[in-house]
């Protein structure tokens, strides 16, 4: 619905993005191999799907946690500055908590892991979130409105939080001298996102690093072991929908071979290691035909690079202008977001069933132009097109796949 307001906020996506250019531009110059190109591409076509996701999800969450604080809150806390700091301190240790047990409770880390896939560390993986963990973040940011905090309070701090660990993801930043002692810094963040044995389960801070020392979870970067990102048992592939729902999959099956009520419930409420490590594998094995592909030719890495891009910038141009765009307007062009996306990550696997997703997101570029500039010749030209894409679909594939250079190995 038309409000005449522009969201200033969407100006935080090429923020990140000049840092992330600009980290980029340092590994180069220090020969630093922080970068990979698949790695980064599939990092930001997660976090693009999450943007996207929150125009239609924040005020559905603000709506959430302004019921529970006029319905339940025990008690009516006032602005000031000490009921600030506590408010700080409240939700980083409730964070501390909800990141804690995303590690330890299967059911979360499912919502969790794909923010642990990346073997890169760097600005993109700041990106790697997933609307699935805001799902479940939400549910201990309750707490704060149900204390008594006003939801323009809430929000204010949730801001901080959720700008912050920005620019713990990243391997230019050494020791900080005092505030490791404080503070989350690059360095404690790169051990909780490392897969070394004894780094595992370590660091869960958001801002301050006290909690994990009074909790005894905290443990600085070592020199004698250089940090391993990733998981323990890597995905082996780039599909958008298989990095988000693997983990599923994998409870799923557990559950499914589980043994009585009891170790049916550990699969979905247990701890990760309750899960076998070799599921993965055969399930990647029964979903995925032929072997993984990683070399891409000029045509095909230019294009998976032009579709990211663009892409963002309508993320961007959605975010700015949301408030001028009907509800149907959104919604086509957060499928075509999400479309483009998981296009991507099956561009990077060379996988030839892109193609008809690509006549999709033709189909709801139409559709969009359509609904914007609703009269009789925009229906003429959608029906006609949409009947071309019938029509030619056998030859316009086949030169499409050629020029990308499409083959499974």
């Amino acid at each position: 619905m038309y409000t005449g307001r522009l969201n200033f906020l969407a100006f935080i996506i090429p923020l990140f993005l000049v840092l992330m250019l600009c980290e980029y531009w340092y590994s180069l110059k220090k020969q630093k191999r922080y970068y990979t190109f698949d790695e980064s591409i599939s990092n930001l076509n997660v976090g693009i799907v999450e943007r996207m996701c929150d125009m239609f999800s924040v005020s559905l969450f603000y709506f959430f946690f302004a019921w529970v604080y006029q319905n339940f809150a025990i008690f009516h806390i006032e602005a000031n500055l000490w009921t600030w700091i506590i408010l700080f301190l409240f939700t980083d240790f409730l964070w501390y908590w909800y990141h804690r047990y995303s590690h330890e409770i299967n059911l979360l880390w499912a919502a969790h892991v794909v923010h642990h896939q990346s073997e890169d560390y760097n600005f993109t993986v700041a990106a790697r979130i997933t609307i699935f963990q805001a799902v479940f973040r939400s549910l201990f940011w309750a707490f704060i409105p149900l204390l008594g905090f006003p939801p323009f309070m809430m929000t204010t701090i949730l801001l901080v939080h959720g700008v912050y660990p920005f620019f713990s993801h990243t391997q230019t930043v050494g020791n900080l001298g005092i505030f490791e002692k404080i503070l989350v810094t690059p360095s404690h963040h790169r051990v909780h996102h490392s897969s070394n044995e004894i780094y595992l389960d370590k660091n869960y801070g958001d801002i301050l690093i006290i909690w994990d020392k009074m909790f005894g979870t905290f443990i600085a970067e070592q020199r004698a072991e250089p940090c391993v990102y990733g998981l323990t048992k890597p995905i082996h592939r780039y599909t958008f929908l298989w990095q988000h729902f693997h983990y599923l999959f994998e409870i799923g099956l557990s559950f499914k071979r589980a043994v009585g009520f009891k170790n049916k419930m550990r699969t979905i409420f247990g701890r990760p290691d309750d899960i076998q490590p070799e599921i993965r594998e055969e399930l990647e094995q029964k979903i995925f035909a032929g072997t993984k592909t990683r070399v891409h030719g000029k045509n095909l890495s230019r294009y998976i690079f032009f579709q990211s891009i663009s892409t963002m910038g309508l993320l961007f141009f959605f975010l700015l202008y949301g408030n001028y765009q009907n509800s149907v307007q959104l919604l086509v062009g957060g499928l075509f977001i999400l479309c483009s996306v998981i296009c991507v990550g099956g561009l990077l696997e060379h996988e030839k069933w892109v193609f008809p997703l690509e006549m999709l997101r033709l189909f709801l570029v139409l559709l969009f132009i359509t609904i914007t500039f609703f009269s009789f010749p925009a229906l003429l030209v959608l029906f006609t097109i949409a009947m071309m894409q019938l029509i030619f679909y056998r030859p316009v594939k086949y030169h499409y796949e050629r020029i990308l250079h499409l083959s499974k190995h």
